[in-house]
């Protein structure tokens, strides 16, 4: 999606330019604008639509590389952590982790922001200068914008819990508001989502646009985070008529024809059953320092993955809200329009294994300086005993060979040892400090063929859409909501949907489905690394589940030294207290006299 510039900038900007005549220094002004008459078309309302599209997209790829939103996307959670040379980034040292850590005010005001864009849209509707098309596209105007505001209270109940409901503009400061309760805001998002069902369409013409299918699976996880929520309030009663609208949501868009797993090989690249990535002499990049390939048997499941195949419309049925990134305005206008992961998720093999790997290229998966690292749990504990045989475990997705191309190096064009690369030095910190370094490279990160190199792109992003709800998601919602409701074969059914796909050898039963939620949350690790918002998963399940596996997880021991108290919310910024002076907004019961 291009980026485009903010209507009423625009508009604004060009009033002043039209003043600048000889009669500028008039000091009374003959119109002064407002939102009531800023507003005349349809097309400035949806510039403020496709804002909000561009705010989360933001959000979900992190182009810049801000911090906030490398831990809305799972930094410090039990799948991600910083390495020895970013430890100053780290969020898991619970020593500087507190209400005033601005982190939690980054992402508490982003939500807010698209509230504020979403209320602004919805009010500017139904002003009486605005002239529809048709009923159908002022009712998707709507539907989105309403959509928008569900979606960024259901983040917000998740992370912080209750949290003040605005549903109008304001046009003066207000310091008195008041917090809702955490199923309150369940409730109201419920609500907004269910009744903007019917006016938002089965596909579109176009990828990246809002989908009836986007509306259900949130309301499948929204009735699921209800229920939880209802269960931790010992209403056993209310929470089982909750998790039984969850199933009934996941069920809409799993069953319902729309949408279904990718079985077969599809795409840009269906015809190439295996690939080569070449390994660059010194790793220095030209032809003539090819000196070896190494070969990869490719897959459905990286197919998944590659330019041109991710949205719906693309023949990809697993797709059912994608942020939409495009090489073409990248160069052209939109510098956001990029997946900077190579960059970002990256491993430094120059760095931690610089005796065997070194360079920038195809052969190290890029132009990595790991801002953020997989734990040992994501890169190999749930791939451990009978879990290995698992298509996403495969070389092509989870790459786990590279070949030496330091000439001076016993490895040079062998393959080299993850025993060397991880405990190549006779320093156990050292080993350590590499190993956080040296990791597997996902196919969700790195490519072996970079898009803009001839143009001087330096492997350090990709240029594919990139996923913001997809399919298995919806599985692993559906299979939790069942086993919270009693249902734990149904759950596991669900879960073997997933690995029956990945042509997993073992396949999971109702006693596997055990009472924490560990095989769910390991599927979900496995099915959607580098894609959920893993903060979101763990701080709605409840109980102490997220801590537990924060301390349990975590590379470095800061969590273990530092966390010494149970949360399954964030605080609430205690800027957000201070500000609104004429109401208390109380802090969150874990985090007081933090």
């Amino acid at each position: 999606m291009k980026r485009f510039i903010n209507i009423l900038a625009v508009f604004f900007i060009c009033l002043f330019l039209n003043s600048c005549q000889k009669d500028f220094l008039t000091e009374k002004p003959e119109t002064f604008y407002t939102v009531d008459n800023a507003f005349s078309s349809q097309t400035q309302i949806d510039q403020v639509l496709i804002s909000i599209y561009s705010n989360i997209r933001e959000a979900w790829t992190n182009p810049g590389g801000s911090n906030w939103m490398a831990i809305f996307k799972g930094k410090g959670t039990d799948m991600f952590d910083v390495a020895s040379i970013r430890k100053g980034d780290t969020f898991n040292n619970y020593a500087s982790i507190n209400p005033d850590n601005t982190v939690f005010y980054d992402i508490y005001s982003f939500w807010y922001d698209i509230i504020s864009k979403a209320n602004l849209a919805i009010y500017s509707a139904d002003l009486p200068q605005i002239e529809w098309t048709s009923n159908e596209d002022k009712n998707y105007a709507l539907a989105q914008a309403r959509f928008f505001r569900a979606f960024a209270y259901k983040n917000l109940a998740e992370e912080f819990g209750g949290v003040p409901i605005v549903t109008a503009i304001t046009n003066v400061p207000k310091y008195d508001y008041t917090r809702s309760t955490r199923a309150e805001t369940y409730d109201f998002a419920i609500t907004e989502m269910e009744a903007v069902l019917n006016d938002l369409p089965v596909t579109t013409v176009a990828g990246g646009r809002l989908v009836k299918g986007g509306a259900q699976h949130n309301l499948c996880e929204l009735y699921l985070a209800k229920g939880i929520e209802l269960e931790a309030q010992s209403n056993a009663g209310d929470a089982k008529t909750a998790y039984g609208k969850s199933i009934q949501y996941g069920n809409d868009v799993i069953d319902g024809g729309v949408y279904k797993l990718m079985q077969s090989r599809f795409g840009t690249r269906a015809s190439e059953t295996a690939i080569g990535i070449s390994v660059y002499k010194g790793g220095s990049y030209s032809i003539a320092n090819i000196v070896d390939t190494v070969q990869q048997v490719t897959n459905v499941y990286w197919d998944l993955f590659q330019e041109g195949n991710v949205n719906y419309q693309d023949g990809n049925t697993e797709c059912i809200w994608a942020a939409q990134i495009d090489y073409a305005a990248y160069k052209a206008e939109d510098g956001e329009s990029k997946l900077a992961y190579s960059r970002f998720y990256g491993p430094v093999f120059r760095d931690g294994a610089t005796a065997h790997l070194t360079g920038t290229n195809e052969d190290v998966g890029g132009r990595g300086i790991t801002q953020m690292m997989p734990t040992w749990y994501t890169r190999d504990e749930i791939y451990s005993s009978q879990w290995a045989s698992d298509m996403r475990n495969s070389d092509a997705v989870w790459r786990r060979r590279f070949k030496g191309n330091v000439t001076t190096s016993p490895y040079y064009m062998k393959e080299v040892p993850w025993s060397v690369l991880y405990n190549g030095n006779s320093d156990a910190n050292t080993n350590k400090n590499n190993s956080s370094l040296c990791y597997p490279v996902s196919c969700k990160i790195a490519t072996d063929k970079y898009t803009g190199i001839a143009d001087g792109q330096d492997r350090s992003n990709l240029f594919r859409d990139d996923y913001i709800i997809r399919l298995p998601e919806t599985i692993l919602l559906r299979a939790e909501a069942k086993q919270r409701n009693g249902d734990k074969t149904g759950a596991a059914s669900d879960i073997n949907q997933l690995r029956t796909r990945a042509q997993c050898s073992y396949k999971v039963t109702a006693a596997d489905m055990d009472d924490n939620f560990n095989l769910i949350l390991d599927e979900r690790a496995r099915e959607l690394v580098y894609e959920e918002c893993r903060w979101n998963t763990l701080l709605r399940m409840g109980k102490t589940i997220a801590v537990d596996r924060i301390k349990k997880y975590e590379y470095w021991t800061d969590a273990s030294t530092t966390l010494n108290f149970s949360f399954n919310v964030w605080p609430i910024p205690q800027k957000v207290i201070e500000t609104n002076k004429d109401a208390v907004i109380e802090q969150n019961d874990a985090w007081k006299n933090k």
